[in-house]
C-alpha cells in the first residue's frame, strides 16, 4: 500500500513538473497567440463540417451513418469523461487549484469551469481522430494519420494555456481512442466504408 502511494506521489510530482515545463518554459509568442483559439469550437468546427461535406460528396450510399457514428463518438466520450471521471475524481484544474494557481501562466481571460481529469477535449478529439483513421485509412492512405497530429495539437494546447495537467490529457486520449476504435470497428463491420459503392448495404 505504501509503495502504491509512493508511486502515485511520484506520478503527481512528475505531472506538475511537466505541466510547468509546457505552460511556463517551453513557450514562444506564436504559441501564445494561436493556442488559446484551440479551446474554441469556432476554430476547429469548420474542419469537421468540411469532413461531413467530404463524406457526403464522395460516398453516395449510407454516408449519413458515418456522420451519425462520428457524432456518437463525441457524445459517448463527452458523457463518460464527465460522468465517470470528472465527477468521480473531482480533480481541480491547475488554474483553479488554490495551492498551485499562482504557478500557472493562464492565457485565457478566465479559467474554465468544471473538473480537470479527464480532459474532454482530449477524449473528444482523440476519439474522432481514431474513428476517422480506422474508417478512412483504406480510402485516404497516407493521410489519415494527420487526424492524430491534429488531436495532439488540440491536447497540447490545453496544457499550454493552463487549463489541464498532462495526465488529464493522457487519460482523455486513452478514453477517446478506446471509444473511437470500438465505434470504428463496429462501423466497418456493418458497412465497410471504403467500399460503400461495391458492397451490399449493411443494416443496424
Amino acid at each position: 500500500m505504501l509503495s502504491l502511494l509512493n508511486i502515485l506521489h511520484t506520478l503527481d510530482r512528475f505531472d506538475h513538473w511537466l505541466f510547468q515545463k509546457i505552460n511556463s518554459e517551453w513557450t514562444n509568442p506564436f504559441f501564445d497567440f494561436i493556442f488559446p483559439y484551440f479551446r474554441q469550437s469556432d476554430f476547429w468546427m469548420p474542419l469537421y463540417l468540411f469532413l461531413f461535406a467530404f463524406v457526403a460528396v464522395n460516398f453516395k450510399r449510407n454516408w449519413w451513418w458515418w456522420i451519425i457514428f462520428f457524432l456518437c463518438t463525441v457524445a459517448l466520450t463527452d458523457l463518460v469523461g464527465t460522468r465517470l471521471f470528472k465527477h468521480v475524481f473531482e480533480r481541480l484544474r491547475p488554474c483553479n487549484d488554490p495551492l498551485f494557481a499562482s504557478s500557472v501562466r493562464l492565457l485565457l481571460k478566465q479559467c474554465a469551469g468544471g473538473y480537470s481529469f479527464v480532459s474532454n477535449h482530449a477524449a473528444n478529439h482523440f476519439g474522432l481522430a481514431t474513428f476517422f483513421y480506422f474508417t478512412l485509412r483504406n480510402y485516404l492512405p497516407g493521410w489519415t494519420w494527420i487526424a492524430w497530429v491534429w488531436a495532439f495539437a488540440i491536447c497540447y494546447a490545453q496544457i499550454y494555456v493552463g487549463i489541464h495537467y498532462p495526465l488529464d490529457i493522457v487519460g482523455g486520449a486513452l478514453l477517446g481512442t478506446l471509444f473511437g476504435l470500438f465505434l470504428a470497428m463496429f462501423f466497418n463491420k456493418k458497412f465497410g466504408f471504403a467500399n460503400f459503392d461495391t458492397q451490399p448495404t449493411g443494416t443496424l
